[in-house]
């Protein structure tokens, strides 16, 4: 029976198409949440790698067919150390719904007022800060690098934290519904190759902790006195203070020709 005659009797149902729709959907998030980080670098390595194994296995150069093989062998475990931040990034994302974001048990009228008039006095003034908004994703660890707090938000409290000088002005204020559980907090920096390198350490944690979260996060430049957001490993920059608002109370940053989102798909 010849090839031709053999691909006669393949079906190809609805299940068949639902499965490469699935499939195709999840290899393209993949190379998205790949993209533009170190990860790409590594990844053409392993198919340079795969190829090589290839061509020894043809022209049977035995000792390199026998070392890769041990590689791969052995590559599982070293993949998950290399990738880990991707992993890390990828299951985070996977936990995000926005259905389950009307489910918030925060007032977030009150919190976005709050917020965005703490964030209005320190822009006003020339001092820089970064305020973490928890969503679904728990950020415990990320509060147990800082001071832990349980303080209800309010914009004199935020105010005064980022005072310049004061005990926790350096680090990140993280709040959880109406209630400010961290300050003085160490966020991941960003891995994305194509970042703005005029901007500071602030941006690119807060950029860092959208890429890892659902979180979002909110930074006023020491430097511009800019207010800028990250929210889904995306920085909106040049927000004004009712923008601000509508995003905390359940909007989404919208890019502008003069403002552009910076972006690090996944």
């Amino acid at each position: 029976m010849t090839m031709f005659e053999q691909l006669r009797f393949l079906a190809f149902g609805w299940r068949d198409a639902i499965e490469v729709v699935v499939v195709a959907y999840g290899v393209y998030r993949l190379l998205l949440l790949l993209h533009g980080t170190r990860a790409v670098q590594m990844l053409i390595g392993i198919v340079v790698l795969v190829l090589t194994y290839a061509l020894a296995w043809v022209f049977k150069f035995t000792m390199i067919t026998y070392l890769l093989g041990i590689v791969f062998t052995y590559g599982a475990f070293a993949a998950l150390v290399i990738f880990q931040p991707e992993l890390r990034a990828a299951l985070a994302h996977l936990g995000q719904s926005r259905v389950t974001r009307f489910f918030r048990r925060m007032e977030v009228s009150e919190v976005a007022e709050e917020v965005a008039d703490a964030v209005e006095r320190l822009s006003r003034s020339g001092i820089g800060c970064i305020i973490v908004l928890e969503r679904e994703i728990a950020l415990g660890d990320f509060v147990q690098s800082g001071k832990e707090m349980q303080a209800k938000v309010s914009a004199d409290l935020l105010a005064t934290i980022f005072t310049p000088y004061s005990p926790l002005h350096d680090g990140a204020v993280i709040i959880r519904g109406d209630t400010i559980v961290g300050a003085g907090c160490i966020l991941p920096l960003s891995q994305a190759q194509n970042f703005d390198r005029t901007l500071g350490t602030r941006h690119r944690a807060a950029l860092g902790l959208s890429e890892e979260s659902d979180a979002l996060v909110i930074v006023v430049s020491e430097e511009t006195a800019q207010i800028s957001v990250a929210d889904d490993g995306k920085l909106t920059r040049g927000l004004t203070t009712p923008q601000l608002r509508d995003i905390i109370a359940g909007g989404k940053p919208r890019p502008t020709a003069e403002h552009p989102l910076l972006h690090h798909p996944g």
